[in-house]
């Protein structure tokens, strides 16, 4: 999972740029580093701080058994006030486009089953243990909607269509990642020959 961000601090402003201009969007650079800085550097160096500060004063085992799990129901809360309010203002545009979100889904299901089934397939022939090859399988899979999300939102508005496709991933990744899940799941005895 860091290597997956430390690849999108680096990586993600030469790409979204480059995807923009190949549907003749500009976006200056300096909008895309400030939304890297904005929803990845500043959180990340929040919590390494915090992180620090509660181990020093508290110890790791607090940090992880009682700080961390504090905030579950907060963060489900703040996911679900967060696509409440982006489906108050892109739901008219998903009853009214079915073909279109159709269009945007389908490929984003595609994808995400095949680059799981590389990464856990890939973790299988290395001979690597299911609780590494699991967790291996669902990051690389993933799609950090989270940030695309945030991005298209602070870039194009709530109820522009970059939004929209950001939204119909969101939409699409939380059931296909509990599927994959259910999968991973169900194989890992093949693991434990």
């Amino acid at each position: 999972m860091a290597s997956n961000d430390l690849i999108i601090l680096i990586a993600y402003i030469p790409i979204v740029s480059f995807l923009l201009k190949r549907g003749n969007i500009n976006i200056p650079w300096g909008t895309l580093l400030l939304s890297i800085i904005l929803f990845i550097v500043v959180p990340l160096i929040f919590s390494i701080l915090t992180r620090r500060r509660v181990i020093k004063n508290k110890g790791e085992d607090y940090l992880n058994n009682e700080f961390i799990p504090s905030f579950d129901k907060y963060t489900m809360v703040g996911l679900l006030l967060t696509l409440i309010i982006i489906f108050s203002f892109q739901g008219m545009k998903i009853i009214a486009q079915p073909l279109d979100i159709a269009l945007i889904a389908l490929p984003l299901i595609l994808q995400t089953f095949l680059i799981f089934a590389i990464t856990f397939g890939m973790a299988y022939l290395a001979k690597l243990p299911y609780s590494i090859a699991a967790p291996c399988g669902m990051i690389g899979a993933s799609n950090f909607f989270e940030l695309a999300v945030a991005v298209a939102i602070s870039l194009f508005g709530l109820s522009s269509g970059a939004t929209l496709a950001t939204v119909v991933g969101v939409l699409v990744e939380v059931p296909v990642m509990l599927l994959l899940v259910r999968i991973a799941n169900s194989m890992e005895d093949k693991f434990n020959r």
